[in-house]
């Protein structure tokens, strides 16, 4: 979602790839960090931190909200010369899209999916509530911090805490849902439809942004890394993916014109178990093999 919101704003004009975050969050005080640095995680902000600790659960989510800005003023900008995938860059940016778009983050989801994903049961949980019946749902964890296995609720700690809205983790879909997102990456790279941005946008958006020393990322998606990708031996240099802490994955080759999506509870039994980091490229190479 966020780098799908961010790609139709370029589209629009609305910042550029020299566009810095002060220039558009104007009490922000790094001035030189840049947006492009946030979609590449070449920023040297943290990667993570426990603000679920920290954050008072009773505010209600829009002031939590205010909450994580104040804190991410304070976060440091640690440039080493390497991408290191970052949630605390991803949550900037929502703050980004909000003021881009004069509206909350939930009202610049709501428009991505009227405009784009009509037909989906995608949805952020608001309140970590939902009026879908909880057996539609996989379990993740056991949480530690919950007390309870997880199921129908973000398993994102930080996305929990504020409310289950952020432009880091929250957004829940099933397949069906998760194809139609794929597919609209895939028409969008094909100039197939109209689909909120231009073909040259979309393209621009999956071309490697970073050098390789720095790391294998286009402007918000994943790119394969030369030992070890997650989309297996067999996916081409031009493919574009994603992957999710709790097993989750995208990845599209536009060469093969292939489309695989994974939907996995990699933490169910723990999160230090790593099996599926080495399962989820067979996948892809059985895939590949199969046709």
């Amino acid at each position: 979602f966020t780098q799908q919101a961010m790609m139709q704003a370029f589209d629009l004009g609305q910042w550029n790839l020299r566009t810095t975050v002060a220039s558009i969050l104007e009490d922000f005080p790094d001035q030189r960090v840049e947006i492009r640095e946030l979609l590449t995680h070449s920023s040297g902000i943290d990667w993570w931190k426990p603000f679920y600790l920290a954050i008072d659960p009773a505010l209600p989510w829009r002031e939590k909200r205010v909450w994580l800005y104040e804190q991410l003023k304070q976060a440091e900008f640690k440039r080493t010369g390497k991408s290191v995938y970052s949630d605390l860059g991803f949550m900037l940016l929502g703050f980004i899209l909000e003021r881009l778009g004069d509206k909350s983050l939930l009202g610049t989801w709501d428009s991505i999916k009227s405009g784009v994903y009509p037909q989906t049961a995608l949805e952020f949980h608001v309140d970590n509530k939902t009026s879908i019946g909880l057996d539609q749902f996989a379990p993740t964890e056991d949480c530690v911090w919950r007390k309870k296995l997880l199921c129908g609720q973000v398993h994102d700690e930080n996305a929990f805490a504020l409310g289950g809205i952020s432009s880091h983790a929250g957004l829940f879909g099933g397949m069906e849902d998760m194809a139609a997102f794929g597919l609209n990456l895939r028409a969008q790279l094909r100039g197939d439809a109209n689909l909120y941005v231009r073909q040259e946008t979309a393209r621009l958006f999956a071309t490697r942004a970073v050098p390789p020393e720095t790391g294998d990322w286009a402007l918000g998606y994943m790119l394969p890394s030369p030992e070890g990708a997650s989309c297996g031996r067999h996916f081409s240099a031009a493919s574009i993916g994603h992957t999710g802490f709790t097993g989750t994955s995208v990845w599209y080759d536009p060469q093969r014109d292939l489309l695989v999506m994974i939907l996995s509870n990699r933490v169910r039994y723990g999160r230090e178990n790593k099996a599926f980091l080495q399962l989820r490229p067979k996948i892809h190479d059985w895939v590949v093999e199969s046709l």
